[in-house]
Formats: structure tokens, C-alpha cells, sequence
């Protein structure tokens, strides 16, 4: 893992790396930057600090569990059925790489999304929690580094990606967007398409995971959402752009509400820099155009 050095301007030193994507030498400790696990500003000497913090931090919590789980076991149905659930999603993961090596612990990964489960009460498990925090066990070292980065993406990306948080704000603000940008397409989408828009709701919850070609696209993604940059939100506008992948087909076909899903799903193995770059042109078209209140408030 390569160490920067503290007393250069960090956020400067990077900021060439986000428009062409983190190397990943220097993408373990950089995320540690974005998400806000390290200050921008902390010299070497206060990260050790930190990370020790952290990682003291974690083991309390990892302690507390062990105390109370029984206790969770015995009254709490809610908790059995949630730990089932990240059991059997857990359990699909495919854990190997092309050559046959094992890429991830599954037992570190199911106490990582159950303590999280018990700890974080904004954000409950969902489906796709196991896919997020896998890749972040990817990208560190240790378990405390896995649980504090998954913890701090949540938060920095405003919850997002939680269905009983951001997901159904994204899906509004998709519909507000299709409406003032694309009025055929939406006209569209409210006839023989409706309902469309409500049922992209998994693009929102795997924060996009199944459309890249690799776990590469997937953290040069969540790179831009993590900078904020060059909006809030930026989230919806890569979802309206890869709408716009499948307006062609949907219009000259009159496809139904079943047929766009389809044809959504089977936008797969997508270029994160292509995708990027096409939602940093519906925001250019956007701040052009004098949009309505809701939408501005929501990205601008």
C-alpha cells in the first residue's frame, strides 16, 4: 500500500486521479480520504491515531455483539431473519477469480454485514449490502477498515443507496428529470411503459454493481459519487443516462412496462468512464436550462 505524505495537499495531489480514475496503488489509502475515515488535513502521525481509534472501536462494538446476541436470538425474530438473509446472499457471492483463488472470507463478510445490521439503525440489510461490503474487503486489509469504509460510504453518498432512505427520493427525482429533459420518453414511460421508473429501483440499491465489466468501473463509479462532484445526487443522472441507452429501442418498439426492464437488465459489462462522461453531459444540459425548483435543489 503505497503512504502519501502529509505535508503535500492531498486533495490537490488527486484531483487529476478522479478524472482519469484512482491507480490502484494509491486507491486503499485515497478512499480513506473520500469517505472521511482520514481528514484531508491529518498529518501521518494522527492517521495512526485514527486507525488504531477505529480499530479499537470496531472490537468494542464486535465485543458488545457477542454479549448481546443471544439476547437478539431469544427475542428478536426480525434479527434471525435478517441474519438468514445475509447467510444466503452471502453464501451466492461467487468467492473466486478466474484462476480459482479465493478473493473473499465469507465468514469475516457475514460478521461485518451482521454487526452493521446491529449497529448502523438508519440503514437495516438489504439485498446488495453483501455485494458493497465485499468490495470494500477487496480493497483492505483488515476488518475494521471493511466495517468504518462501508459505514462512511453510507454516509458521504447520503444513504443513497437505502431503500428506506434515498431510493425512493432517486426514483423521483429520475421521473422529475425524464419529464423535463426527455417530455416523448416520459410520455412514453407514463403509458405503455408505466411503471417503469419504480421498478429500476436495484440500480439505486447495488449502487450499480451488475452494470460495470469489472470491480474496476465499479469504484471509479462510486469515486465520483464519493467527491460530490459536479453534483449532489449524481447518482440519478447516471441512471437517466443509461435510460437513454434503451430510448431508441423502447420507442420504435412501444415496448411495455416488462420489456424495458428486460432491456435495462441487459445493459451489462458498460464502460464506468463512457457512463460518466454521459451523466456529466446531462448535468452540463441541465445547469443550461432553467429547471424547474425541486430539480435544482436536488442536484445544484
Amino acid at each position: 500500500m503505497t503512504t502519501l505524505s502529509p505535508e503535500n495537499s492531498l486533495s490537490a495531489r488527486w484531483s487529476a486521479s478522479f478524472i482519469l480514475g484512482l491507480h490502484p496503488l494509491v486507491r486503499t489509502e485515497a478512499w480513506k480520504f473520500l469517505t472521511g475515515y482520514y481528514s484531508w488535513q491529518s498529518s501521518q502521525d494522527e492517521r495512526l491515531t485514527v486507525d488504531s481509534t477505529r480499530r479499537k472501536n470496531y472490537e468494542a462494538l464486535c465485543e458488545m455483539y457477542g454479549k448481546i446476541q443471544p439476547l437478539l436470538e431469544n427475542l428478536h425474530r426480525n434479527f434471525m431473519e435478517t441474519r438468514n438473509n445475509i447467510a444466503y446472499d452471502i453464501q451466492k457471492l461467487y468467492d473466486k477469480d478466474h484462476l480459482g483463488n479465493v478473493l473473499i472470507d465469507k465468514k469475516r463478510l457475514e460478521k461485518i454485514l451482521l454487526l452493521s445490521y446491529v449497529c448502523n439503525t438508519q440503514a437495516e440489510y438489504q439485498q446488495g449490502f453483501h455485494e458493497m461490503v465485499m468490495l470494500f474487503q477487496l480493497m483492505v486489509e483488515h476488518d475494521h477498515e471493511t466495517f468504518w469504509l462501508f459505514q462512511f460510504f453510507l454516509q458521504k453518498t447520503e444513504h443513497s443507496c437505502v431503500i428506506n432512505i434515498g431510493v425512493g427520493k432517486n426514483l423521483d427525482m429520475l421521473n422529475d428529470l425524464i419529464d423535463f429533459l426527455d417530455p416523448v420518453f416520459a410520455e412514453h414511460l407514463r403509458g405503455r411503459g408505466a411503471g417503469t421508473v419504480r421498478s429500476l429501483f436495484p440500480w439505486f440499491c447495488f449502487c450499480f454493481q451488475r452494470a460495470f465489466k469489472s470491480f474496476e468501473d465499479v469504484w471509479r463509479l462510486w469515486e465520483v459519487l464519493l467527491t460530490g462532484k459536479p453534483c449532489r445526487n449524481f447518482q440519478v443522472l447516471v441512471a437517466y443516462s443509461m435510460l437513454q441507452m434503451v430510448r431508441e429501442q423502447v420507442l420504435q418498439e412501444s415496448m411495455t412496462r416488462d420489456d424495458i426492464i428486460l432491456a435495462c437488465n441487459n445493459l451489462i459489462d458498460l464502460d464506468a468512464d463512457v457512463l460518466i462522461s454521459a451523466a456529466c453531459l446531462i448535468y452540463a444540459e441541465l445547469i443550461q436550462r432553467d429547471a424547474p425548483q425541486p430539480l435544482k435543489d436536488f442536484f445544484l
